[in-house]
């Protein structure tokens, strides 16, 4: 057995214990996703394996080591969607860490941005590397473009923050 694998059921067994002691069974709600999930839907991948899926559409079953050296499975399989971020959240939030849950549907929310913008999004966060109208502009675009709202507002903050704290371009 890898080393891997002895920290994948170690956690496994943790957590086991955690769903012995506290359990709580999945409700179904009106929202965009089928389930609200909760903290004895933990692990995701193993007490739901239909849920997770590659952006692609690939089940988490069809992601192989085989498939891997085949060449039938690409770099965009392997990514997260925004949906199992969003129950990740859930299952968050049920376990008490609602922190975690934010960081979870603000995650979600990047899922939607191309990879060379959003690296061009958080290098503009940077202090002294943007005016705080940049900062703006790219607050609505995340908004308007990509329903990102969470990590608006976040620009949001940070153009309010760098202009009180004189960290804008042309500040230093």
């Amino acid at each position: 057995m890898t080393e891997m694998d002895m920290l994948i059921k170690k956690i496994k067994e943790q957590m086991e214990l955690t769903d012995q002691t506290e359990t709580q069974s999945s409700v179904v709600t009106s929202n965009s996703f089928e389930k609200t999930m909760g903290r004895s839907d933990y692990p995701l991948f193993e007490k739901h394996p239909d849920l997770v899926r590659a952006p692609s559409g690939k089940k988490l079953a069809d992601i192989t080591l085989d498939s891997v050296l085949s060449n039938d499975v690409s770099t965009q399989d392997l990514r997260i969607t925004k949906e199992t971020l969003k129950y990740q959240g859930e299952i968050a939030k049920d376990a008490g860490r609602g922190a975690i849950q934010q960081n979870f549907a603000r995650a979600a929310e990047l899922t939607a941005i191309p990879d060379e913008r959003l690296l061009e999004m958080y290098g503009a966060l940077r202090p002294y590397r943007s005016s705080k109208q940049e900062l703006l502009e790219m607050a609505s675009e995340l908004e308007s473009n990509y329903q990102a709202t969470i990590t608006a507002n976040f620009f949001r903050e940070a153009a309010n923050y760098y202009e009180k704290r004189k960290k804008l371009k042309g500040d230093n």
